[in-house]
């Protein structure tokens, strides 16, 4: 899919060079003309990312709406607090030693696009194009809409405290966030990290305001449901896989910041810190949020409640509890943020390998963002709001979510065999691979027998990126008409976005 090597980059100067080409104004103190002060004239992606502007992406992303929204779910399968808290517990130490996983990978093989690279290093370009499909065209968009809509929702909740807020409102708030983070993303780096930061920081604030309530109430004798934890409990492999499940998905993101790799300042130290520092944080403020639930709620409660949070709220804070809705708004406006800046380095990456429009690939040569990439990630996002059935599409692809992370992790096993004199900074011990693709099988083999349609339906959709591989990718002798209408479709998107192609090394 990628374009003839006729359309223009940046390096054809004397072809087209007032737009692929930045002006002597853009260069670093050339004066008022230059849209970033921290950008040099190469049209690349700069490393504006920092040790803490990584630990925001990576906390910021997995602090969504989950822990605020539903932690139900844990709980209706463990049936008991003490089980429940133990399996948010092995959440955190699955994420972890994932993530550590996903931290030699990110110093190995130091490419941005995540799980979609390090598959195709190890197993070639189909299955790598199998993952980048299903990623861009399902999985992505409607994760982006999901936790737009529950942005919208609780944005809303307050303006009609007695019933559901309109079902078109919530959509047109939920497309307002998306495009208005979208613009952010295509503008500016520098300006979508800052509102990671900020936006992280609100939703952890907002945690840690539940954690000290529970700590006060725990300290004023409010214990009752955490006496006698463990009756109840339901013990069935079943059941706990189902919980794990649960968990792990509001523990999703954890492998996030390794799309952006090339974008973070000295990648191999503050990769492997950043997921180092944040997962222990998220972990931490978990379980003690999950503990301070049950000081103000029954068990009974929390299962019968549709947003935890907003519960304890009205339990604990009286007409205050206005603010719980507020601050789910926050997290999850953060966390839309977070999926579309990692999103559109997949896009971009996928496109830099030939396995999407050669458009993709390109950046703003004024802003040096992958601004094609970007766009077409919101607008598939938007596109997602318009469906019924996004919730339905989540559930097919849980399983191939799973599959991908699994992938990765094994290639990475595999690479340490086929190519054992790579350099790797970080060298995890081989059993910490093998225990997580043991945890991996076991949340893979589960859903085969437990929802054998939803994992039907999810390998169904991978299984359709097979012909378009095909005739997109693999089949090189295409008519010379095509190729000259998808060359005129690059340059006419290249003239109106202004964009080039990466600059290449010397």
């Amino acid at each position: 899919m990628a374009p003839e090597p006729s359309v223009l980059n940046s390096t054809d100067s004397n072809k087209f060079p007032t737009i692929m080409e930045p002006s002597k104004d853009s260069e670093v103190g050339s004066g008022p003309g230059n849209p970033d002060p921290d950008a040099g004239s190469k049209v690349e992606l700069k490393q504006k990312i920092t040790l803490w502007n990584g630990v925001a992406i990576i906390v910021g992303t997995i602090i969504g709406s989950g822990i605020f929204v539903s932690p139900k779910g844990v709980l209706q399968e463990t049936g008991s607090v003490g089980l429940c808290i133990m399996v948010w517990c092995a959440c955190g130490l699955i994420s972890l030693v994932g993530a550590l996983c996903y931290a030699e990978l990110g110093v190995t093989i130091t490419r941005s696009g995540g799980d979609y690279a390090y598959i195709r290093e190890a197993f070639g370009p189909l299955c790598a194009f199998l993952q980048l499909w299903v990623n861009l065209i399902v999985i992505r968009p409607t994760a982006q809409a999901i936790v737009a809509l529950t942005f919208a929702y609780y944005t809303l909740q307050p303006i009609f405290p007695d019933c559901d807020p309109p079902h078109i409102a919530v959509r047109l708030l939920a497309a307002l966030c998306i495009s208005l983070l979208t613009f952010v993303n295509a503008y500016s780096v520098r300006a979508a990290t800052r509102i990671q930061d900020v936006f992280t920081f609100a939703k952890v604030f907002a945690l840690i305001v539940i954690i000290i309530t529970g700590i006060v109430l725990i300290c004023q004798g409010e214990t009752e449901h955490l006496e006698d934890a463990f009756a109840d409990s339901n013990p069935e492999v079943g059941k706990i896989s189902l919980a794990l499940y649960s968990g792990l998905f509001a523990y999703a993101g954890w492998n996030f910041l390794n799309f952006v790799t090339e974008e973070m300042i000295e990648p191999h130290k503050n990769l492997p810190r950043a997921i180092y520092i944040s997962i222990p944080i998220v972990t931490a403020v978990y379980v003690l949020a999950n503990v301070a639930y049950f000081t103000a709620m029954s068990p009974q409660e929390m299962l019968t409640s549709y947003a935890t949070a907003v519960t304890f709220g009205q339990n604990v804070f009286g007409y205050a509890a206005f603010l719980i809705p507020i601050f789910v708004a926050l997290s999850t406006f953060g966390g839309v943020n977070g999926l579309l800046f990692t999103s559109g380095r997949l896009c971009f990456v996928g496109a830099r390998e030939g396995h999407l429009p050669g458009v993709m690939s390109m950046i703003s040569v004024q802003k040096f963002t992958p601004l094609p990439a970007i766009l077409f990630t919101g607008i598939m996002s938007i596109l997602m709001l318009a469906s019924d059935d996004i919730f339905a599409l989540i559930n097919y692809l849980s399983f191939a979510q799973w599959l991908s992370v699994g992938a990765s992790i094994a290639g990475m096993v595999y690479l340490r065999f086929r190519e054992p004199d790579w350099p790797r900074p970080i060298k995890m011990p081989l059993i910490v691979p093998i225990s997580f693709l043991i945890v991996v099988a076991f949340l893979l083999i589960v859903p085969l027998v437990a929802a054998p349609y939803d994992t039907g339906m999810g390998v169904l959709i991978i299984c359709s990126g097979i012909p378009v591989y095909i005739i997109g990718v693999a089949w090189s002798n295409k008519p010379r008409v095509f190729k000259n209408l998808m060359e005129k479709l690059t340059l006419f998107g290249q003239k109106v976005m202004v964009v080039a192609a990466q600059a290449k090394e010397s």
